[in-house]
């Protein structure tokens, strides 16, 4: 996973998996956010997800014991550094852009932000991981752009799949996100680590406010 190789497939082969990528990462999530009322929102995604566990466990080559390797190849120094310049980033951010939901599940509901927390890693971030890193990186390496350019790639279109929130702080983060945890999965070849730094990042988030950009309830279409 931390190296590119070259793999060449038959152009009939590599138009499928073009056809079957421009579906799955950029027409289910545009559909999604352009069609669906925000109370349906959710279920989709779940499907999504469905779908997406199903094409990578189709995956020629994959196996699921994949997710095992290098798991440990991080450190504690790291993640602390990692998490401080989080909670710094999105504790100026919120205070920019949403002063009055700074902090508030934290104030007003502690027992709300602990089963978010609880629930988050496992429900959320694990998913997304699995889609965007492994499916993405495993089923479609043959199409992908080489070096730093896939890497980009992998950022963008998971940025996309969170149109449907309609906000470019949202479109922001997770842009930026997605380089980081594309690195871990990459660089590191550690699918845990990957999550590890979703999970952290996402707990902060709701831990600081910002939570409020990623409410359905709130989501306000520009047309």
């Amino acid at each position: 996973m931390s190296k590119d190789s070259t793999i060449t497939v038959p152009p009939l082969a590599a138009l499928r998996l073009r056809f079957e990528f421009g579906l799955f990462f950029i027409a289910a999530p545009l559909l999604i956010a352009v069609l669906f009322p925000p109370n349906w929102m959710f279920p989709a995604l779940f499907a999504f997800t469905g779908l997406g566990i199903v094409l990578l466990h189709a995956t020629p080559g994959f196996q699921w014991a994949e997710l095992r390797y290098e798991w440990a190849n991080w450190s504690f120094r790291e993640l602390a550094v990692f998490t401080l310049v989080t909670v710094a980033f999105c504790t100026a951010l919120i205070y920019l852009t949403r002063p009055e939901a700074a902090f508030f599940l934290l104030k007003h509901r502690p027992e709300m932000l602990v089963f978010i927390w609880i629930g988050y890693p496992l429900l959320s971030a694990l998913p997304q991981e699995l889609l965007f890193r492994p499916l993405f990186f495993r089923r479609y390496h043959a199409i992908l752009p080489e070096g730093r350019k896939a890497d980009i790639l992998n950022a963008a279109v998971f940025s996309f799949a969170h149109l449907m929130y309609w906000s470019w702080i949202v479109a922001l983060m997770t842009f930026v996100g997605g380089l980081l945890f594309s690195w871990a999965y990459r660089k590191r070849g550690s699918f845990f680590y990957a999550v590890l730094l979703h999970a952290i990042a996402g707990n902060i988030i709701f831990a600081v406010g910002l939570g409020v950009y990623f409410y359905s309830g709130n989501v306000q279409r520009p047309f």
